[in-house]
């Protein structure tokens, strides 16, 4: 008995593991949006102002750079740059990659990669010149290739990845998948196979890698609207209106349960399809991603080291 509670724990000891993280993860993003919201409102008249204005203005004190809010803009900025190098130092580590699991850390390291060019972006007050400038356009890029990172990890099936699920076995989930498809009444197969359209191996075995990428997001998206598609073809004017066009679940318990079956396995199909070459695009935005991001701890090192030397303006 205790055997059958200790091995009924694991999965139950898994999702709160999980519930916790997207609390936290949803604090934190509602919380940096909260900031940025809070900086738009009180300074949106003084950042519409050109520099010869600004100094005129009640607020200048407060949000210029060296002024009170825009120094301890910096000084988050700052705290901000220096989590986002803690998921890396993990990967060295013992002691980090001991707490908690890779793809947690991943999305805090998200997290902050897109929350700092908006604080440094406040804190400098929006105007981007000299090592500062090109430090924040450095770090903008690494934002915008940290969130195509972030997509690729996702693509990749890990447990595929760890030999823990074979292509047999993927090929067997996508057959009971079928089955079960097979039997619902609600749908007719060329319905549900919408949702699957996805282009041939030897097309994505031939194409550049930029557009094998382009490939994948067009999938994803297109796949978002025939989810709806199929919604709005169930649903009456009153449910999708609810459910924006079919955009948002339906609430319809046995609508959803079939959905979401079809989308396991259109995600799945998506994958596998996709496999080798999304790899391979992940090993190139290495090579893109880590010298942009060393690039921008430098300068940024040099900014706050200039600053602290010959003081703030």
């Amino acid at each position: 008995m205790s055997t059958i509670t200790a091995t009924s724990s694991i999965p139950a000891s898994r999702h709160l593991t999980e519930r916790w993280h997207q609390i936290r993860l949803k604090t934190f993003y509602g919380l940096t949006s909260a900031l940025l919201i809070g900086l738009t409102l009180y300074g949106f008249d003084y950042y519409y102002l050109d520099s010869v204005q600004r100094p005129y203005s009640p607020k200048h004190l407060l949000l210029r750079p060296s002024g009170t809010i825009g120094l301890g803009l910096g000084i988050l900025g700052t705290v901000i740059f220096l989590g986002i190098f803690l998921y890396p130092i993990r990967k060295s580590s013992a002691w980090l990659r001991s707490r908690g699991n890779t793809r947690h850390w991943l999305d805090f390291h998200v997290l902050m990669g897109v929350a700092a060019p908006f604080v440094i972006a406040f804190h400098a007050s929006f105007k981007f010149r000299g090592l500062a400038g090109m430090a924040f356009w450095i770090m903008a890029a690494v934002a915008a290739s940290g969130v195509v990172g972030r997509y690729l990890y996702a693509q990749i099936p890990r447990r595929l990845n760890a030999a823990e699920l074979s292509l047999q076995e993927a090929r067997e989930e996508q057959l009971r998948l079928a089955d079960q498809l097979a039997q619902q009444k609600g749908f007719s197969s060329e319905w549900l196979r919408s949702l699957s359209h996805l282009p041939s191996e030897e097309r994505i075995r031939k194409q550049w890698i930029v557009t094998v990428l382009l490939e994948m997001v067009w999938a994803d998206f297109r796949r978002h609207f025939a989810i709806s598609r199929l919604r709005r073809h169930e649903l009456s004017f009153g449910g999708k209106l609810t459910s924006l066009g079919g955009l948002l679940s339906s609430g319809n318990t046995e609508l959803e349960r079939v959905i979401t079956m079809a989308k396991m396995r259109a995600v799945l199909s998506q994958r596998m399809l996709f496999l080798s070459r999304s790899q391979q695009v992940f090993h190139l935005w290495h090579v893109v991603h880590k010298p942009f991001s060393y690039s921008f701890a430098f300068l940024a090192v040099i900014h706050i080291g200039v600053v602290l030397l010959f003081g703030f303006k």
